[in-house]
């Protein structure tokens, strides 16, 4: 493992985030001479982030518990044209509307995981809509496209890809990385700031943006990229059966984040306590050793951790309490996520198939016939054989709900209202 001087180069290796650096020595000298600014970009194609960004939230978390300032960069210009990178076709371009709404509902993440103000070490968080709109296109090709050549941006692994597939690959996606670039050059400019973090598959984006600095300005940048995470299995991290697991707790109660880490893969226990909590390195590698079933309490603690980091504690305790009654004591719970539908509907007689869609736990009626059918539904702990069965009142238990099971990890409430 590299020693690095600066505590936050050395958090990040110790905790295993780090693949790439542009100039190692130069930015470890650059994070111990003073308060480092770093950013990281996140474009706004949903109204919520989900885990798949957390390793970058984490990363500048750490950036700012080390001392550092982080700047979160909203991408409401790039956004408008849609990061062509690992995409292996062109992404739906969406409206202002659209943008604006998603961007609203991606600031509530960061909440949680920095401290935003005016202070030295304080998080800001910009939109490079704000430059970006303001571009003339001769202003563009003269300041920026000047410094890039179509030599160095089709070896791209994302356009030599496209282009060896005889997939389309638009002039419009073309220019990403030249406004990815100019984001750094403006943030180096604006406020002075000098590393981007992101994920490996950045790591082309990155590069331009450094060069651009220090050839339209003559500065020194850096660029830090973290190893692109899958589980153990090999499956994309974040998403699950029932979609991707998002930040929002009106996108994923939390409960349901709780769940989540709760069942993550053995062989993931130690990796992710290290890269998605703040547990110390030590109280880390003494839950590493534990086996068996035993690695239990290894993942109880992920979870709750993890939980209490975006939900806070009082959220955690109560997701580790609602869980311990579903499995422990065979109960329901007011923390399970819960959906409310008429009384009127249940009293009429309510599909079961269509309350499991409403609840959350099926995508469509026929995935959950396709459930029933499968002997993997249970209404209130027993199970559903029949795929056109119907809810009504002496369904619904003592707390004023019916407790629906897919499977034997996923639970929620209907609640007739």
């Amino acid at each position: 493992m590299s020693q690095f001087k600066s505590e936050f180069l050395q958090t990040l290796e110790e905790r295993g985030f780090t693949k790439q650096i542009t100039h190692p020595d130069a930015l470890d000298e650059y994070c111990v001479s003073g308060t480092p600014v770093a950013y990281i970009g996140f474009d706004a194609t949903a109204d919520s982030l989900h885990v798949g960004s957390l390793l970058q939230i984490m990363m500048l978390r750490h950036l700012q518990q080390c001392g550092g300032k982080p700047i979160v960069l909203m991408g409401g210009g790039t956004t408008k044209i849609g990061d062509p990178t690992d995409k292996e076709k062109s992404r739906p371009l969406l409206t202002n509307e659209q943008i604006e709404a998603n961007i609203a509902g991606i600031r509530k993440a960061f909440e949680p995981f920095l401290t935003f103000g005016d202070g030295p070490t304080d998080a800001i968080m910009v939109n490079n809509d704000d430059w970006l709109n303001k571009l003339g296109y001769i202003e563009v090709l003269r300041e920026v496209g000047v410094h890039f050549t179509i030599n160095t941006m089709v070896k791209q692994d994302t356009v030599a890809r496209r282009l060896a597939s005889e997939q389309p690959y638009t002039f419009l996606e073309f220019n990403y990385l030249l406004l990815q670039s100019y984001d750094f050059l403006e943030l180096y400019r604006r406020h002075n700031c000098r590393l981007q973090l992101g994920g490996s598959d950045q790591w082309g984006n990155i590069l331009g943006g450094v060069d651009l600095v220090h050839k339209a300005d003559g500065g020194d940048s850096y660029g830090l990229t973290a190893h692109l995470i899958t589980t153990a299995s090999g499956g994309k991290m974040g998403k699950t059966a029932d979609g991707a697991v998002w930040l929002n707790a009106d996108r994923r109660s939390p409960y349901e984040y709780w769940q989540f880490w709760r069942n993550t893969e053995d062989a993931d226990v130690g990796r992710f306590l290290r890269l998605f909590t703040d547990l110390p390195i030590e109280e880390i590698q003494a839950l590493e050793r534990l086996d068996g079933a035993d690695i239990n309490k290894a993942k109880m603690a992920l979870a709750n951790a993890a939980t209490t980091l975006l939900h806070g504690a009082d959220a955690a305790a109560e997701a580790a309490r609602a869980a311990e009654a579903v499995f422990g004591a065979g109960t329901t719970d007011d923390a399970l996520p819960t959906a409310e539908v008429p009384l009127a509907s249940v009293r009429d007689g309510l599909l079961t198939a269509a309350a499991f869609t409403e609840a959350g736990l099926t995508q469509s009626n026929g995935e959950a016939r396709r459930l029933i059918k499968q002997g993997a539904a249970k209404v209130n702990d027993i199970a559903v054989t029949d795929q056109n069965a119907v809810l009504n009142e002496k369904d619904i238990g003592e707390n004023g709900a019916i407790k629906l099971s897919a499977g034997k990890k996923r639970h929620a409430l209907i609640k007739p209202v």
